[in-house]
């Protein structure tokens, strides 16, 4: 694991100037959504769903059926969240902020599995709920094991820097992780009987440093490696890389890189820029035909005027998702 690790944190900056382009084929711009804030996106029940992270009691079905979509609210009572580890002044900055923006729980991330359960990735509280077709929502049950690894590996340090996205497996027995930066990494539990733990370890990557943002960004400049959000796609992970403008394919068993995508070209032009000094893509969807990548915007106007949130479809890359370098 410790050489995956590695070689996860060399390859990038080896393999920078020779990322192919994605081809963006469509946008839209989404009505409904009460907070804003597109912060996931997941495909689920035979449609397209989204998530904020200023709304604690709802997802949304979005209706694909014209280029402006809507968004149809689909409401639950979360139970109290769990006690997940975290220290207190974490926790603190965390509830006094929620009285600020809304969204206590601070949804980052949404997936499902195979049955059609929602997974809802609570920043706030470095936890999980599930969603259940049937039934009543609850926390899943995850070992505390999980903070307390990824903090001793550097990660969850930082306020406003917890998880960013999640990922699980069909069958709903493999939950994957992303913490956003300083440092970013990727982490790992099974569920055994009712409890998720680590097994041998919950880590499989933790990763320090900068990098430069593409060069079609006004003042590009050296931010911290980042995730955006996190995907599962015919048994490989697909991590979105906000400040890079990138998705990349890696192992799931170790995090390590193994091929990665440029999304600047088309995301950068004049008309599509925000005044905001940083990637705004915080959702990702992978599916045989393309990406779908969510902007949470936080409320700001792009150039054009476009205030709402947005949702880009980009095609699959020549070869597809599984081909090599």
């Amino acid at each position: 694991m410790l050489l995956a690790a590695l070689f996860a944190l060399f390859a990038l900056p080896a393999l920078a100037g020779d990322w192919p382009q994605l081809r963006l084929t469509s946008e839209h711009p989404i009505e409904g959504m009460r907070g804003g804030n597109l912060s996931g996106l997941a495909l689920c029940r035979g449609a397209l769903w989204g998530v904020s992270d200023r709304d604690d009691d709802q997802v949304y079905r979005l209706d694909q059926q014209a280029r402006v979509w809507q968004a149809e609210a689909l409401a639950f009572v979360p139970p109290p969240a769990p006690e997940s580890g975290l220290p207190w002044g974490l926790k603190v900055r965390n509830w006094a902020v929620s009285f600020i923006r809304g969204g206590e729980l601070d949804y980052e991330g949404i997936t499902c599995d195979q049955a059609g359960n929602f997974y809802l990735a609570s920043e706030t509280h470095a936890a999980v709920l599930q969603v259940p077709v049937e039934g009543e929502p609850n926390w899943l049950r995850i070992d505390q094991a999980m903070v307390r690894q990824a903090r001793a590996s550097g990660m969850l340090l930082h306020f406003n820097a917890l998880f960013e996205g999640l990922a699980i497996n069909p069958a709903g027995d493999r939950l994957w992780l992303a913490a956003e930066r300083e440092r970013r990494g990727l982490i790992a539990v099974q569920r055994q009987q009712a409890v998720w733990n680590c097994g041998n370890s919950c880590v499989l990557l933790s990763e320090a440093g900068v990098e430069m943002q593409p060069p079609q960004m006004p003042g590009s400049r050296a931010l911290p490696r980042d995730f955006g959000d996190l995907a599962l796609f015919e048994g490989k992970l697909f991590t979105l890389e906000r400040n890079a403008f990138r998705i990349c394919r890696r192992d799931a068993d170790t995090g390590a890189v193994e091929r990665c995508w440029s999304f600047a070209a088309d995301a950068l032009t004049d008309e599509r820029r925000y005044d905001q000094p940083f990637g705004l893509a915080e959702a990702l969807v992978i599916d045989k035909d393309g990406a779908w990548i969510g902007l949470d915007n936080n409320n700001g106007s792009r150039a054009d005027g476009e205030t709402r949130p947005i949702v880009w479809r980009f095609a699959a890359p020549d070869g597809g998702w599984s081909a090599k370098p």
